[in-house]
């Protein structure tokens, strides 16, 4: 069996894989509480726990009030920490202004004038709905800045590999922080309802080394 039909794609910056491990630690605690529960029911149902003397019980009532306030402190407190490093910017070195429109994306590369482009889906492609005309290339193991925004609705850029999900909306600014550490070609689409062709707004990103990006900046000049 293909393991990555049933799991996350294999991460390709750091947020991702803290994204993937606080899942696994998140069905952790849920599976040893769907088990622990499932245990108790299946005893009440064959009438193994009952008793006709206990009326009430404070000592258990506070038992079962405390304990799943615990369970909620454990996943709540790496949550938060975790959506704190996501939205964390530490001195991007590139800044990538991406504007959604119906129904394809507009890139800017803010760092350098001359770079504007329009990514179309493609036509006839290997990957159905999923491969554009025009792929965004971001260097690896850098940090960069992404900016979005929308020209008419609410659109929503998204690559699962990279562990991004970002609503362009209008007349608003979003921005999220990207540090690749793996080169490679990753696809998204768009993940908002945004009219009749939403499903034809793919997203393409190569995540190249820095030397190949600096020669990718030069043919524009």
């Amino acid at each position: 069996m293909d393991w990555m039909k049933i799991s996350f794609f294999d991460h390709a910056s750091p947020t991702m894989e803290q994204l993937i491990l606080f899942h696994d630690y998140s069905m952790l605690i849920i599976f040893s509480i769907l088990s622990i529960v499932s245990f108790f029911m299946i005893k009440m149902i064959l009438n193994k726990l009952t008793s006709t003397k206990i009326l009430e019980n404070q000592t258990i009532e506070l038992v079962w009030t405390f304990i799943p306030t615990i369970i909620l402190s454990f996943i709540a407190l790496p949550s938060l920490h975790l959506l704190y490093l996501m939205d964390e910017l530490n001195n991007p070195l590139l800044t990538i202004k991406i504007i959604g429109h119906q129904w394809f994306w507009s890139y800017e590369y803010n760092d350098f004038e001359s770079i504007e482009f329009d990514a179309y889906m493609k036509s006839s492609c290997t990957f159905r709905l999923l491969e554009a005309d025009n792929s965004t290339p971001i260097p690896a193991s850098c940090q960069t800045r992404l900016i979005t925004s929308s020209s008419d609705v609410l659109h929503s850029w998204t690559i699962p590999a990279l562990g991004i999900k970002m609503d362009a909306t209008p007349g608003r600014l979003n921005q999220i922080s990207l540090f690749p550490n793996r080169s490679g070609k990753f696809f998204g689409q768009c993940s908002e309802i945004c009219g009749a062709n939403h499903s034809f707004m793919p997203i393409v990103v190569d995540i190249i080394p820095i030397n190949y990006f600096i020669s990718w900046v030069k043919t524009f000049n």
